[in-house]
């Protein structure tokens, strides 16, 4: 399994890019192959406040729906649009063309809480 090092991690599985003062959001590889098949992402928190570990939207797949859960706190400034028509990208590049959401960085201090590629690694056995 894939856990880019530049990236953190959470308990729930996502990950967060920090650029700046903007945090690219998505499911780890580890999530998307539990889930299986993609079929569905469905987002509407777009121009929301969301809180550290609050849910921003959810995730379809064959045969379960998955809550997605901010890693942090802000406010909701884009949806990726290519995951309306093509859901699949988040399990075929789920750190790349499969990333969910940009939020902006309300508190940096929740960064520190994030898990690194080693610990989430850990923390899901691989």
């Amino acid at each position: 399994m894939n856990f880019p090092k530049e990236l953190k991690y959470t308990k729930d599985h996502e990950w967060i890019k920090i650029e700046g003062n903007v945090a690219i959001v998505g499911i780890t590889d580890f999530a998307q192959k539990e889930l299986g098949d993609i079929v569905y992402v469905d987002i509407n928190s777009q121009g929301q406040e969301v809180k550290q570990h609050a849910v921003f939207g959810t995730v379809e797949a064959v045969k379960t729906v998955s809550d997605l859960f901010s890693p942090i706190t802000g406010k909701v400034l884009e949806v990726n649009p290519h995951l309306q028509n093509e859901p699949e990208a988040v399990n075929s590049d789920p750190y790349g063309k499969g990333w969910m959401v940009k939020i902006s960085i309300s508190n940096q201090s929740e960064i520190a809480d994030l898990l690194s590629a080693e610990a989430y690694s850990e923390l899901i056995g691989a």
